[in-house]
């Protein structure tokens, strides 16, 4: 399953948080999940890609994050997929 998560950060971050966070990105991807995020101009801070098996997954990893983001999260199908469903 596919995830799209907007963000904002709580406050500025700061170097040592982001080192925080990279570490805890790595446990996760040693978990399988795959998370891809991208920094952004405009109304988000950063956007995030998720792929995790369940919406139980996707959920533990945003919550490992909950200190330093606000976020919204939604469920994204893939293209191909989708047009199946038509």
């Amino acid at each position: 399953m596919f995830f799209i998560t907007l963000m904002n950060w709580k406050q500025a971050p700061a170097k040592e948080a982001i080192g925080q966070a990279t570490k805890k990105l790595e446990d996760i991807d040693q978990q399988g999940i795959k998370v891809r995020i991208y920094w952004t101009l405009g109304r988000y801070d950063v956007v995030a890609v998720i792929e995790a098996p369940t919406e139980k997954d996707a959920m533990k990893v945003l919550l490992g994050f909950q200190g330093m983001i606000k976020s919204e999260t939604m469920v994204a199908v893939p293209r191909e997929e989708a047009i199946k469903l038509l």
